[in-house]
């Protein structure tokens, strides 16, 4: 994958970094936010898009 298009989420409770995934930063401006689960804190938690 190239490295243009990857980014990271990041837990907001315990700020672990768990996923990644890519996007099209042309189309897609604002940062992703997405319920997703988080295996330090054992539970399903919002994870942000980091830079």
């Amino acid at each position: 994958m190239s490295q243009d298009n990857m980014i990271k989420f990041e837990c907001t409770e315990c700020k672990s970094v768990n996923y990644f995934s890519r996007k099209n930063k042309k189309l897609l401006k604002n940062r992703l936010e997405t319920e997703k689960y988080c295996k330090h804190c054992k539970k399903h938690t919002h994870h942000k898009e980091t830079k």
